[in-house]
């Protein structure tokens, strides 16, 4: 069998509609859309939600709670485990991993490491979070951790607080 010998399996495949192409298609005059009202028309339709006019549900019901989606902070996170595959004293940071494939975002997002599974290998790893499993288990192979230094921002509130709690 070669790739030209290939078929689709019967009934598989249909030929697609040919609208208004006369009465005998069964197609014609309306194409399918019945007689008469919005629905036939050309971009007819109602947008979703419409209830016909009276009020819709989601009017009709309460808004409930509060969401701090747009301060939380997002992490890209990685595993000790595959940190383990960098040679012995590599520096790993945020654009090696994300060179390597392992994180999406270098640039944006902040980095954590996590203590899931084991590594035997000494690295210097620079990051905003670790947790304690994957710190003590960078620091057992003989490597290093380092947290990476905060923003102007973050600096700038740390001051503030400073201050406040001076007075």
């Amino acid at each position: 069998m070669q790739l030209h010998d290939l078929t689709p399996p019967k009934k598989s495949r249909f030929s697609r509609k040919r609208l208004g192409c006369g009465p005998g298609s069964g197609l014609g005059k309306t194409s399918g859309r019945g007689e008469n009202g919005q629905k036939s028309r050309s971009g007819g339709g109602v947008r979703p939600g419409f209830e016909g006019g009276q009020t819709p549900i989601y009017r009709r019901l309460p808004r409930r709670g509060f969401s701090n989606a747009r301060y939380t902070t997002v992490y890209e996170v990685i595993n000790v485990c595959d940190l383990a595959k960098f040679k012995k004293d590599t520096e790993i940071t945020a654009d090696v991993l994300a060179n390597a494939g392992l994180i999406r975002n270098s640039r944006d997002a902040k980095l954590k490491v996590l203590g899931t599974g084991e590594i035997s290998v000494s690295l210097t790893v620079k990051a905003d979070k670790f947790s304690k499993s994957a710190e003590s288990k960078i620091t057992a192979a003989g490597g290093a951790c380092e947290l990476i230094k905060k923003s102007s921002a973050d600096k700038a509130a740390e001051e503030k607080s400073k201050k406040i709690e001076e007075k």
